[in-house]
C-alpha cells in the first residue's frame, strides 16, 4: 500500500483584528471555463400526418451541429423532378432528384445564419467556398456555386489517388480550394445557409454539381455524451435513434472538426 498524500494544509496564525486564524485545506478553484457559444437553428419538417411544421431551437455552435445546417448558400439551385428550385424555396414534402434513388421526398430542412464577427465562434466555420462555372466539366457547375462549410461534393480528392484511385469520394468543398477555380470566401455580412435530410442519404444536384444530403456520419454518437446526443437528435423530429439516419451512400472525407 503506497504512502497516502494529503492536500497542503493552510495555517493562519491570526487575523488582523486579533481573532484566531484557521487551519484547513487550501481550496483551489477550477480554471474558469469560457461559456460555450450557442446558435439559433431553424428547422422545417414533416409531422407524422404529413403536414409541414416550422420551428427553431438554441443549441451549441459546435461542428456536429453546424454541419447539419450549412451545406448550401441562399440561392443554390437544387434539381427537382419539376426543374431547379432555390434551396430557400423548398418545403418539407417536396421531392428532389437524387442519383441514388430517383425522386426523393424532403423530410427535413435546416438553416442557420453565419455571423462572421460573432464573439466566440470559430471563424473557420463561417467561410464559404466559391466554385467557378465549368470547374469540373461543362455545366459543372452551370453558373457557379457557393458552398457552405458543411458541404461535401462528389469528386476525386486531390492528393489521395493512392487511397481511392479513380473512385469519387464525398469531399468537403473547402478541401477543393485551389485559389483559382475554387476559392475561399469570408462573407462581409451575415449569410443564411441550409441543409436537408431525405429518407436515405443520397446524392443531389446543386447547380449541376453532385452534393450530398445530410448524414451525421457512421457512429457519430460515439463522440457525444448522452445529454449532447439527446439535444442533437431533438433537432430532427423524424429521427428517434442514431441508426435512423441509415447508411451513407458513398465514402466520405471528414469535415473540419469532425471524425467522419
Amino acid at each position: 500500500m503506497g504512502t497516502p498524500t494529503f492536500a497542503t494544509p493552510l495555517s493562519v496564525a491570526g487575523n488582523t483584528d486579533g481573532t484566531p486564524g484557521r487551519t484547513g485545506t487550501a481550496y483551489v478553484p477550477p480554471a474558469a471555463r469560457s461559456p460555450r457559444p450557442m446558435r439559433k437553428f431553424q428547422m422545417a419538417y414533416l409531422r407524422p400526418d404529413g403536414t409541414p411544421c416550422w420551428t427553431e431551437q438554441i443549441a451549441p455552435a459546435a461542428p456536429i451541429f453546424d454541419s447539419a445546417f450549412s451545406a448550401f448558400s441562399h440561392g443554390t439551385l437544387l434539381q427537382t423532378p419539376s426543374g431547379q428550385v432555390a434551396v430557400q424555396d423548398l418545403e418539407p414534402g417536396m421531392s428532389v432528384s437524387t442519383a441514388d434513388h430517383g425522386p426523393s421526398r424532403v423530410l427535413w430542412i435546416g438553416s442557420m445564419t453565419l455571423v462572421p464577427a460573432a464573439l466566440g465562434v470559430d471563424q473557420a466555420a463561417c467561410r464559404l467556398t466559391r466554385i467557378m462555372p465549368d470547374t469540373f466539366g461543362l455545366g459543372r457547375p452551370e453558373a457557379g456555386l457557393t458552398a457552405g462549410p458543411g458541404a461535401r461534393i462528389l469528386a476525386r480528392p486531390p492528393g489521395l489517388r493512392d487511397s481511392f484511385g479513380h473512385e469519387r469520394v464525398l469531399t468537403p468543398a473547402s478541401d477543393l480550394v485551389d485559389g483559382m477555380n475554387v476559392i475561399e470566401l469570408v462573407p462581409p455580412r451575415p449569410v443564411t445557409v441550409y441543409h436537408l435530410c431525405l429518407r436515405r442519404h443520397a446524392i443531389l444536384r446543386a447547380s449541376g454539381i453532385e452534393v450530398e444530403s445530410f448524414h451525421p456520419g457512421p457512429g457519430f454518437e460515439r463522440a457525444m455524451g448522452p445529454n449532447m446526443l439527446a439535444l442533437f437528435l431533438s433537432l430532427f423530429p423524424h429521427v428517434k435513434k442514431p441508426s435512423d439516419f441509415g447508411s451513407t451512400s458513398h465514402p466520405r472525407l471528414p469535415l473540419q472538426g469532425l471524425p467522419v
